[in-house]
């Protein structure tokens, strides 16, 4: 299950990066990554990033207080589950008895740990997966309460790809939880059918991510790129450096609206976006020395429709 759901991400993840609009903000990225240049003038920008966009997500909490701790609670729920799973099923680390109380960890071969078996220490280790479990169906319940009550979210929602990779969620932490007990209370009885039903949930779930909401796990570093791209090309001195050692073509002034002379975002955006739409076979040209629709701002860009609205149909329009 582990390797069709891999070679399934690597798939997804392909036809995604392969998009016109992605592949430029991909492209664009590791560029300005590589680029010792920003280096030295951003090297802080990425650890910043890693923080606000992905460890703390702080800007979910800019939105709401209940969505952050929600996003939390799943995101680093899963994320030290597999850090604990992955590893053992994979071998990287184990445990043996070190008799007659003690057991000692191993990390590829090599010892780590020792510590007995009744401490504190013991106990955290043998139940962290049950205390990853707990933070993550903290979470979920929020996620669940939310889709069921919230007005907005029950007209757009969509039961395959919105509720059940929250429901898979529940059932591998609940099955998790349950061998737990089975093990600790109730002697080993269903132990063996609770195990199976676990292991299938997982591969259902992990086949799941590839085609489902838990895609942006996976997307969501890429984030860190777009930030870095959009960084860079708003730093206005950045472009005027640009412009002056003749890598762009054109003045300064081209980020401005034709219109009304408002700040456009970079000049780098406007032509990539530009580039874009040709790659997907869009053209806005008006024609003359009127450039394109991506030169104007919003607000021009809806004065010139309505213009060619009023032009096309004179007092129909009205």
């Amino acid at each position: 299950g582990t390797v069709f759901a891999v070679a399934a991400l690597a798939y997804r993840y392909t036809l995604w990066i392969a998009r016109p609009p992605t592949w430029r903000y991909f492209r664009a990225g590791w560029a300005n990554f590589f680029s010792w240049r920003n280096f030295t003038r951003y090297m802080l920008l990425i650890p910043k990033a890693w923080w606000t966009d992905l460890l703390a997500q702080t800007f979910i909490l800019k939105r709401s207080r209940q969505r952050w701790i929600m996003h939390m609670c799943i995101f680093w729920g899963v994320i030290l589950s597999l850090a604990v799973t992955v590893p053992l099923a994979l071998g990287w680390i184990r445990f043996t008895l070190v008799p007659p109380d003690m057991y000692r960890a191993w990390f590829f071969g090599f010892p780590v740990l020792t510590f007995p078996i009744a401490a504190g220490t013991g106990f955290a280790i043998y139940h962290i997966l049950d205390f990853t479990s707990v933070l993550l169906l903290v979470g979920l319940a929020i996620a669940l309460w939310r889709r069921i009550t919230d007005a907005g979210l029950l007209l757009i929602q969509r039961f395959g790809f919105d509720l059940v990779p929250l429901i898979l969620l529940a059932a591998i932490a609940i099955t998790g939880l349950a061998l737990t007990a089975s093990s600790a209370w109730w002697g080993g009885r269903f132990y063996w059918f609770i195990s199976l039903t676990h292991q299938v949930i997982v591969v259902l779930w992990l086949l799941s991510i590839p085609f489902g909401k838990f895609f942006h796990i996976i997307e969501r570093p890429a984030s860190i790129g777009v930030t870095l791209y959009q960084t860079v090309n708003q730093d206005l001195d950045h472009y005027d450096a640009r412009v002056q050692s003749g890598t762009a073509s054109g003045t300064a002034n081209e980020s401005l609206c034709k219109r009304c002379g408002q700040q456009l975002p970079s000049q780098q955006f406007i032509q990539d976006l530009k580039g874009v739409l040709n790659d997907l076979g869009q053209e806005y040209d008006l024609g003359g020395d009127r450039g394109t629709m991506q030169d104007y701002c919003p607000a021009c860009k809806r004065i010139l429709r309505g213009e060619a609205y009023y032009q096309l149909m004179g007092k129909r329009f009205l």
